[in-house]
């Protein structure tokens, strides 16, 4: 596999020479009936309020979406005014709003990490410069170019998990650059802990959250943006017409309400307490963990991880092989948080696969 590390490249997404798929995501491993520990969604469907909100809006589908109500609810979520929010079609569509309202000189993609934002850009003709951080992963600002007029990277980042330092995220904004920051899990971390959302003060940020995760919302497609209001209004004009459905909008005041976020955060302080029986039964398999871990999904590094993952799937449990990260390679995966009963069915499998790839 090549070395990504601040190499340009302008290859086509899916070129071999490239040798990373960046449109390969972790619902291509999951078939219907695996125990899934590929997919990094919470819950397989909403909660039944959230259901019956859904119901509710079905009655407003004869007229075409208004995004004005979503907006103004994210907007006394975050502490701004509407004129800094966006709502989009998940933060896929904004990725790809950005790479056809922007024109960069020089655009840095930080890794690992989400890789959409790249193809994005890639498709829409973008020359792409990547950064990839050595391993535990953690951000490291000088190794960004000074003259980098666009830096997008997550927070915390899929699939390491890092939780980076708010402080070094600030050091990345400055006059002349957009700074787009993936929040899409931050709402697994107790408190949204190191979130830039309130940001107003910082020039050219851009943020992006997802209701996807926390929610089990995946089929619906909404998250929002938030940004200065030049910036907004730029994506905007890029966003086809109601690119966000009725329903993915009524979803969107809901889940800014207070009981919403009060359940949010009792399902970051669960999953907290999912994720270290998980990184406990890793330790007493002796599997080692690539990075320290804030999200739903822990990243590990094992030999023949490939054929490891392939004795679980024979074995009717997913998980998302990792070699499709630039700066991952075969022997990395990653494994979603689970409830400790799937959890403990997985490390029982685990241990068996790895003795067969041994």
């Amino acid at each position: 596999m090549n070395d990504p590390v601040n190499n340009p490249v302008n290859d086509p997404v899916n070129d071999p020479v490239n040798d990373y798929d960046l449109r390969h995501h972790g619902d291509a491993e999951a078939a219907p009936g695996m125990l899934d520990f590929a997919v990094n969604v919470r819950l397989a469907a909403p909660p039944e309020w959230l259901r019956a909100v859904l119901v509710d809006a079905l009655g407003t589908l004869g007229r075409y979406p208004d995004p004005a109500t979503a907006t103004a609810a994210v907007a006394a979520r975050h502490g701004r005014p509407a004129e800094e929010v966006l709502p989009v079609a998940g933060a896929a569509e904004a990725f790809v709003l950005l790479a056809r309202a922007l024109r960069p000189r020089r655009a840095v993609c930080v890794h690992p990490s989400f890789t959409e934002p790249e193809a994005a850009l890639r498709t829409a003709g973008h020359d792409v410069e990547r950064v990839v951080l050595p391993e535990p992963y953690g951000l490291r600002p000088n190794l960004i170019p000074s003259d980098a007029d666009l830096v997008v990277l997550g927070n915390p980042t899929n699939p390491t998990g890092v939780l980076h330092d708010p402080a070094d995220l600030v050091r990345l904004a400055r006059p002349g650059r957009t700074l787009v920051v993936d929040e899409a899990f931050i709402d697994t971390v107790l408190g949204e802990r190191g979130s830039l959302a309130g940001r107003r003060d910082l020039p050219g940020l851009v943020v992006l959250r997802s209701l996807t995760k926390t929610w089990g919302l995946a089929g619906l497609r909404v998250g929002y943006l938030l940004a200065e209001p030049a910036m907004v209004r730029t994506l905007a004009r890029a966003q086809p017409l109601w690119s966000v459905s009725s329903p993915a909008l009524a979803a969107l005041v809901a889940c800014c309400s207070p009981a919403a976020l009060a359940e949010a955060e009792r399902a970051a302080v669960l999953l907290g307490e999912q994720r270290a029986h998980l990184l406990a039964g890793l330790a007493d398999l002796g599997i080692e963990v690539a990075a320290p871990s804030s999200a739903s999904f822990v990243l590990v590094r094992l030999p023949g991880g490939l054929k490891v993952r392939e004795r679980l799937r024979a074995a009717g449990i997913a998980v998302r092989r990792a070699d499709t990260f630039p700066g991952l390679g075969p022997d990395h995966l990653r494994i979603a948080v689970r409830p400790q009963a799937q959890t403990d069915g997985l490390l029982t499998e685990l241990s068996r696969a790895v003795d067969h790839a041994l």
